[in-house]
């Protein structure tokens, strides 16, 4: 059992540290196997890894990589253990877990051939034969020193505690997180092979990764929870050397960060009190200005009302602050007061720059925001980072070369040429197997697909075309799930739209919890180029409004703008989503919620309304939140 003599930390059963950036963790593991290799090197003995395909680990395989260029580290005294696979699976498949070592790691290190040792995941008759013969490999190299992983590898909830390598069945739920790697749900293998949960406890050391909010609920189970077959990770928990490493959108579910004020005595800052008071409030069932001292008393927070109460002082100052973040006029309203309000009122009308990762990320995030934007009168342009491509289902393809080659008298085309194109792409679609790459010109068909649903939306929105930038950027357009590193190109790119329009609101994603990555590229891509153009004179007059993707909306006691729709403008909203015809019905790339994306949006954004409700705001249909971008100073 995990002991700490810090009282913040007491619900946490693992040892747990939150980093600023992944950079500063992977220092840490990099430097320790360093140690140890050197260690094991004086004793005459192999160091042995057992190291994930997780993308948690990425940037610790980058600094390995680094370390081995400037000869700081050296694998040809370290052997390596792939953890998991699909199965079956070609070695050579785009989805294969050995690849995603050997281009990520192993072909950029000095390691020799037989120091590799990763799951073979091909077809073959006697599989538990094979995986008792991984186990003696394990054994024979002298059992894992440490473990580097952001999962329990591919062990299912059920899994025992006892269990070894073995075949496993995947449940749908992983199926589905997997989707985006296969191109479509359908295509994801329904086996793994993967280490046991007794073979990974039975390692020296384990580094357990976690980023991004979307991990964030699993870190809390795993962390706070109870020991369950059901959350194989809590097995850590009969660990005794095990480091939790989460950065700070990882931690948000843990108790000292959720609730601190329940843990230990804290600093009663605006942000804390607002997040105190709604807490109390949902725990309650009451709105802002019902709550007493005896509530704050009897629920750990009577420091609160000690500092800078009575109830009624602190109620008063809260229920403000909420109902002057609540505006109809996202880009300020003109001839006003703007002292309370959380956009200036000049100038007017704005120049606005969206950012959208996807070509449907805007209407989808805050498309009612951005009606009110046209419809007031703003210059808005749009700004599509990605092309979005491999969100396309095959089937779109073909139905759209199929009006060509129906309607090409109409528009003088050749009757011979279309159909020739339409047959062509058609035997090449077929020969493709499941996973794999799109042909370039696929591609480009799906990238035209996909910006012409864009412009639809945005027209109906009353955006004119030439008001709508895609941008392509190219760490994007690989043709597969698997993305390069954010670079120097694609925040040149962004840099010049940035330059050109010169805004005075800039909206962009601020999703950390995108399941594919994107959305986190997108968002710096952005934020580097406003870096080095802070200095700028137009800059200093211009705001940074994060919006939420898909998948999660912020918490309200973060949000510094809540725009409020009418139910005509969610239908305005529904609409303009429509516009995006090959995302909608069953969205190619679901994550863990098969649900179309307006239905999404909608139900978070009417949630949302009802917690205004609760908290004692006025009654609406739905209501969009919006944090500021700060730079750190």
């Amino acid at each position: 059992m995990f002991l700490t003599s810090d009282f913040s930390k007491r619900y946490e059963k693992l040892p747990v540290t939150i980093f600023n950036e992944q950079q500063e963790a992977s220092k840490i593991i990099v430097e320790e196997v360093i140690k140890e290799a050197k260690q094991k090197a004086k004793q005459g003995k192999k160091l042995v890894l057992a190291l994930s395909s997780s993308s948690a680990c990425l940037q610790v395989y980058d600094d390995f990589i680094s370390a081995v260029k400037r000869k700081r580290l050296s694998f040809k005294n370290i052997e390596i253990f792939g953890m998991d696979d699909y199965y079956p699976l070609d070695r050579s498949e785009l989805q294969s877990h050995y690849r995603f070592l050997k281009e990520c790691l192993l072909d950029e290190i000095d390691i020799p051939k037989e120091n590799i040792h990763c799951i073979d995941s091909r077809k073959r008759s006697n599989m538990e034969e094979y995986c008792n013969a991984y186990e003696k490999e394990i054994e024979a190299a002298g059992g894992l020193d440490i473990v580097i992983t952001g999962n329990m590898a591919m062990n299912e909830p059920g899994s025992p505690y006892n269990s070894r390598t073995r075949k496993i069945n995947l449940n749908y739920t992983t199926r589905v997180s997997a989707a985006s790697e296969f191109f479509g749900v359908d295509d994801v293998p329904y086996y793994a092979i993967t280490m046991g949960i007794a073979t990974i406890l039975e390692a020296n050391r384990i580094f357990y990764l976690a980023w991004g909010e979307g991990s964030a609920p699993e870190v809390k189970k795993i962390v706070e929870g109870d020991i369950t077959k059901m959350v194989p990770a809590s097995y850590l928990q009969e660990h005794d050397n095990v480091s939790i490493m989460i950065d700070n959108a990882a931690s948000v579910c843990l108790t000292r960060i959720a609730t601190p004020w329940l843990t230990y005595k804290v600093e009663w800052t605006p942000y804390i009190i607002r997040k105190s008071v709604f807490w109390l409030c949902k725990k309650l069932d009451k709105p802002i200005l019902k709550l007493t001292d005896r509530d704050y008393n009897d629920n750990g927070m009577a420091d609160l009302v000690t500092e800078k109460g009575p109830a009624s002082a602190i109620n008063i100052k809260v229920f403000n602050d909420l109902q002057h973040i609540i505006s109809g006029w996202p880009g300020g309203k003109p001839n006003t007061d703007d002292s309370t309000r959380p956009e200036r009122a000049l100038p007017y009308p704005k120049r606005v720059i969206v950012f959208s990762p996807h070509p449907d990320d805007d209407v989808i995030s805050m498309g009612g925001t951005l009606a009110r934007l046209s419809e007031q009168g703003h210059d808005i342009h749009l700004a599509y980072q990605t092309s979005g491509n491999i969100a396309v289902f095959d089937h779109d393809v073909i139905r759209y070369l199929d009006f060509i080659r129906e309607s090409s008298d109409i528009f003088g085309i050749d009757s011979k040429t279309s159909d020739k194109l339409f047959k062509n792409i058609e035997k090449e679609l077929g020969k493709k197997h499941p996973g794999q790459a799109d042909p370039l010109m696929v591609r480009r068909i799906k990238t035209y697909i996909r910006r012409g649903e864009a412009r639809s939306a945005c027209r109906y929105l009353g955006i004119p075309d030439d008001h709508v930038n895609f941008l392509s950027l190219p760490f994007y357009e690989t043709g597969g799930v698997k993305k390069k590193p954010l670079g120097k190109k694609d925040i040149d790119i962004v840099k010049k739209l940035l330059m050109r329009i010169k805004p005075h609101q800039i909206f962009l994603a601020g999703d950390l919890s995108d399941p594919h990555g994107t959305h986190r590229v997108c968002f710096q891509s952005v934020i580097y180029a406003c870096e080095e153009l802070k200095n700028e004179p137009w800059f200093k007059d211009c705001r940074i409004w994060m919006y939420r993707g898909a998948w999660q909306e912020w918490d309200v006691a973060e949000a510094e703008m809540a725009v409020p729709l009418s139910p005509e403008e969610v239908k305005i909203k529904r609409a303009a989503i429509f516009r995006h015809q090959s995302q909608k019905d069953y969205p190619l790339f679901p994550g863990s919620d098969s649900r179309e994306f307006w239905m999404r949006a909608e139900e978070r954004n009417h949630n949302t309304a009802v917690i205004f409700d609760k908290l004692g705001m006025a009654e609406y249909q739905a209501i969009e939140l919006f944090v500021k971008y700060k730079f750190k100073k």
